[in-house]
């Protein structure tokens, strides 16, 4: 069934969108803030609004031309193969630059400038770090590519697909805001051991992610030939 393939095709990318540790890093702050909730979850809202809409938009525009399951397009092997090799590329970079043994990380600007934010500043870097920031919109446009390949030109396919991409894709940056609601006042201490290890670890684990969701998508498209 093309809603089957789409979401199969497209899952592994979305999880890859779904650990990303510096948006999950935001959540936390804002949780540790003073406008805690509101800014929370105006971050984690604006965040599935902005992957589901970037996704669609890549589905139905790729879709259009996209060939079948069993016949992709040539274009679409060609832009799964490009993508793939952006992956890899960061993965490289992200591997080169991770912190050695007892080396603190910089920690991005913006993370110190959280504490003031208001509900709309969190949108919009709800909205930068989900569609802008080349990590991320590398594996959002990713897949995209991979529901439009896979959808075989159904509208409620792709559709299907995207919210569950979206759905997925957004349950990292969820899962400090449900922390934060069920344990209440014990939830700092917890967030800030979560934010603590994120941040060492970031790029580490996005070389990994990246490698591995780079492979697959430089595979998917030598496959489409």
């Amino acid at each position: 069934m093309p809603v089957g393939a789409a979401i199969g095709q497209s899952l592994p990318v979305a999880v890859g969108v779904m650990v990303s540790p510096l948006p999950v890093v935001a959540v936390v702050l804002m949780l540790l803030s003073g406008k805690a909730r509101a800014n929370a979850f105006a971050f984690v809202l604006t965040w599935f609004v902005a992957i589901a809409l970037l996704t669609g938009v890549v589905a139905f525009l790729a879709g259009s031309s996209a060939g079948t399951e069993e016949q992709p397009a040539t274009w679409v092997s060609v832009v799964k193969i490009v993508l793939g090799a952006g992956l890899l590329f960061l993965s490289v970079k992200n591997w080169r630059e991770r912190p050695r043994e007892g080396e603190e990380p910089p920690a991005p600007t913006w993370m110190s400038a959280i504490d003031g934010f208001t509900p709309v500043k969190s949108a919009g870097l709800s909205v930068v770090l989900a569609d802008v920031n080349p990590k991320n919109l590398l594996l959002v446009l990713s897949g995209g590519a991979a529901i439009a390949s896979a959808a075989d030109g159904s509208t409620s396919a792709k559709v299907t697909a995207t919210l569950v991409f979206a759905v997925v894709a957004s349950a990292g940056v969820a899962a400090p805001l449900v922390i934060y609601l069920a344990l209440g006042d014990r939830a700092g201490a917890v967030l800030q051991s979560l934010r603590t290890w994120l941040v060492h670890n970031n790029t580490a684990i996005m070389a990994v992610l990246l490698l591995v969701l780079g492979a697959k998508m430089v595979g998917d498209g030598i496959s489409g030939f």
